[in-house]
């Protein structure tokens, strides 16, 4: 499964994937895994969520979080559900097509490992392209 939560700044994005993450916390029985920039939702989110802040890794194209991704993935099987917060700031200059090719890869990726994603990108949901339109 893949949400996609889209919007522009200060329209609730970050406020509601705190309230999914822990939402999920009491629902999910694998581990889970926020990808944020910085340490901000450190205090509100489940300390069983593992938090990482992707400028520890340079993160910067799309190769690489998809690469990243399949990394944590081989190291813990056990993932259920992997949080990315603010999309461009991860990859930034990035595209909508960018977003839609990322979207698709993370639900070709989460159903052949039993994953879910929800992926938070600061963008006007009406520039949404119509395949991201089934993930919002």
């Amino acid at each position: 499964m893949v949400k996609l939560i889209m919007g522009l700044k200060g329209s609730g994005k970050t406020k509601q994937l705190i309230q999914d993450i822990n939402e999920s916390v009491k629902n999910e029985t694998g581990s889970m895994v926020c990808i944020e920039k910085g340490t901000k939702l450190r205090y509100d989110i489940d300390i069983r969520v593992r938090l990482i802040d992707y400028q520890e890794y340079m993160m910067g194209s799309l190769t690489f979080l998809k690469g990243f991704i399949s990394g944590l993935h081989a190291g813990n099987f056990d993932i259920s559900h992997i949080f990315i917060d603010s999309f461009y700031k991860l990859i930034e200059n990035a595209t909508v097509a960018e977003v839609e090719d990322f979207v698709l890869w993370c639900d070709k990726f989460g159903k052949a490992n039993d994953i879910s994603f929800t992926v938070v990108v600061s963008e006007d949901p009406a520039k949404a392209t119509e395949a991201m339109k089934a993930y919002l």
